[in-house]
């Protein structure tokens, strides 16, 4: 910045580093300094501006007006906002005009009276306060609009109103549940690090150890390593088809294959499965009175359904402990409750229980990966189906699932 009577350094650097331009005038409105943001803001080069008038950065339809205010504003002399309440124009060297907003604050140096001034182009705040009163306008008219048409029907008004209320409230809630579902990830991340980690580091351990037996009495200990590997696969394939049910039903190609099968020929099938997984003093209660009973569904997702809540019936739930399955019908529709003794769910935490990768805090020492529950009710919901629970932390939990049946049998 070109320096003028005693300024000092200090005040050199601060002029130069702002991003605002500055301009400093005397009291016969000629510049006697600009900042290089001042210049490169009005197309000038360092120093060109010296020595000529103010009205040289002033579109030419102000100037009258300028020399009025200019006056006034020397006579109070006090620091204040330039062109309050109406539009100010800066005008370039190339000849355009663009808005500014302007401050000014009067000093003295040397018993010479200077005002300097502090320029903002507003062109980009210009251009969004017209689209926003483009949109105002835009809103106004069809206010006028919709209140002629509903002019006869207060009732209807207030419907609208409502309507938008309820909106406005949806997307509050979708954006909280937006925020749930990005720490719930975080979580699922770490969890999905270790629920891989820990199978595979099994495998190594008895891929390894199964290779050193290799003589005849060693059989049944080489046998034991295989039966690992099998199951530590067995759960990490489990784990990736979770995954691909996940991608499956957000692409929307899940396809449903309904038949009509007995519903015995499921529960028998899951409960012969979870037997494999039962703690020492652990009992499946089997439903009473299902014999006879036929069904028309998806039979893979009534099975999947089962599978999950039977395991997880058993997975958080301690030794000695009951799973008790309760299978009723009633007209068109199939009631199934798995009842457990388990860990039970905190209150606090059941609302999140069948989002994707939600694990409640008391379960995290266990396997699993908080996709389960998701899907299932995800499958469930797509057939017109429901599932619900009931939990108390330490005594237990109740899942019901009902679907429809199709069949009166």
């Amino acid at each position: 910045m070109k320096e003028f009577g005693n300024s000092s350094d200090i005040y050199k650097v601060l002029t130069e580093a702002i991003s605002e331009g500055i301009v400093v005038v005397n009291d016969k409105q000629q510049i006697v300094a600009t900042n290089p943001s001042l210049d490169k803001l009005f197309g000038y080069k360092e120093g060109e501006l010296t020595g000529k008038t103010l009205e040289v950065l002033i579109p030419k339809d102000y100037h009258p007006n300028h020399q009025g205010h200019f006056k006034s504003f020397m006579a109070k002399s006090s620091a204040r906002q330039m062109g309050h309440g109406r539009d100010l124009y800066g005008l370039k060297k190339d000849g355009s005009r663009f808005p500014v907003e302007v401050g000014l604050n009067p000093f003295e140096v040397d018993g010479q009276r200077y005002v300097m001034a502090l320029l903002i182009d507003i062109t980009v705040r210009k251009e969004q306060e017209l689209e926003i009163r483009e949109l105002n306008n835009e809103l106004e008219t069809k206010i006028a609009l919709r209140t002629e048409e509903l002019s006869k029907s207060v009732d209807k008004l207030e419907k609208e109103v409502e309507r938008r209320k309820e909106a406005e409230n949806k997307m509050k809630e979708a954006l909280r549940k937006e925020r749930e579902l990005s720490d719930l990830k975080t979580k699922f991340l770490s969890l999905v690090s270790h629920e891989f980690k820990t199978p595979l580091s099994g495998i190594f351990t008895s891929a390894t150890l199964a290779g050193k037996y290799t003589l005849e009495e060693q059989q049944e200990k080489r046998e034991k390593h295989i039966k690992t590997i099998q199951n530590k696969v067995k759960y990490l394939n489990n784990i990736l088809d979770d995954f691909l049910s996940i991608e499956r039903l957000e692409s929307g190609k899940v396809n449903y294959k309904f038949s009509k099968f007995p519903i015995s020929k499921v529960v028998n099938e899951v409960i012969y499965g979870a037997n494999m997984l039962l703690k020492e003093g652990q009992v499946i209660n089997y439903p009473e009175g299902i014999d006879s009973i036929v069904i028309e569904f998806d039979e893979k997702i009534l099975e999947l359904t089962l599978t999950n809540l039977i395991n997880n019936a058993i997975k958080y739930s301690s030794e000695n402990t009951n799973v008790d399955i309760m299978v009723a019908k009633e007209d068109n529709h199939l009631h199934i409750e798995i009842r457990d003794e388990g860990m039970g769910i905190p209150r606090e935490e059941q609302k999140y229980i069948f989002n994707r990768y939600f694990r409640a805090e008391n379960a995290l020492l266990n396997q699993g990966t908080g996709i389960g529950l998701n899907i299932v009710k995800n499958h469930l919901e797509n057939l017109g189906g429901t599932i619900t629970f009931t939990s108390e932390e330490n005594k237990g939990s109740t899942f019901k699932v009902t679907i429809p049946t199709g069949t009166n049998s």
